[in-house]
């Protein structure tokens, strides 16, 4: 056993989170959105930074600050506010840039995988989903919980990032076949972009 969990319930647990994750949600839509306007590799990128915001939720909750988000309705608008209005950020200056070319360099794929991993961070759905869900795997009997709440969390972020930045990377080949260059697939995703700042906001 990992961390004291059974690998029966790690088995379904991986199997369940597959199926989640394969349902187009906020992350694949941001994801898509990026590799629209960037390419492929922005694409993918923008996918890692969305697994590593999951972690930061994952390390959350295991450390129990995330309950403590759940519980305060002040702490939990305060940070979905302040997703959406980045969100709403990003989509007006992708509204306003020039044809796309791509993302090329180390410091092109840093600024998309830094605006996933800000999005996912900000995103409270995230903290509350992890809270309610991990915990349920747990078993205090055969380990420290937060061990357990830790690896599950690293299982499901490493699977969502390889099937959210599969959407990604096929998204920027979808650009590039479209036209990339002519500068609407960065008008597309300015749309994605606050559409998800609506999404978070309403829902």
């Amino acid at each position: 056993m990992i961390a004291g969990l059974d690998p029966v319930n790690v088995a379904a647990f991986l199997g369940a989170g597959l199926l989640l994750n394969l349902t187009p949600g906020s992350d694949v839509m941001f994801a898509s959105a990026s590799g629209l306007a960037g390419g492929p590799r922005a694409g993918i990128a923008a996918a890692l930074g969305v697994a590593l915001g999951g972690l930061l939720h994952t390390a959350l909750a295991a450390a129990g600050l995330a309950a403590l988000l759940v519980a305060s309705p002040l702490a939990f608008d305060a940070v979905r506010w302040l997703g959406a209005g980045y969100l709403l950020f990003l989509a007006v200056k992708y509204w306003r840039a020039g044809p796309a070319q791509g993302v090329a360099g180390t410091a092109g794929l840093g600024r998309a995988i830094r605006r996933g991993f800000v999005t996912n961070a900000l995103n409270p759905k995230v903290a509350l989903f992890v809270l309610a869900f991990l915990p349920q795997l747990t078993d205090p009997a055969t380990g420290p919980v937060w061990q357990q709440i830790l690896v599950l969390g690293l299982l499901f972020s490493t699977t969502g990032f390889f099937v959210t930045a599969g959407y990604g990377a096929l998204a920027g080949v979808a650009g590039k076949a479209l036209g990339q260059a002519t500068g609407w697939m960065g008008k597309v995703a300015a749309v994605i972009f606050g559409l998800l700042a609506l999404r978070l906001v309403v829902e």
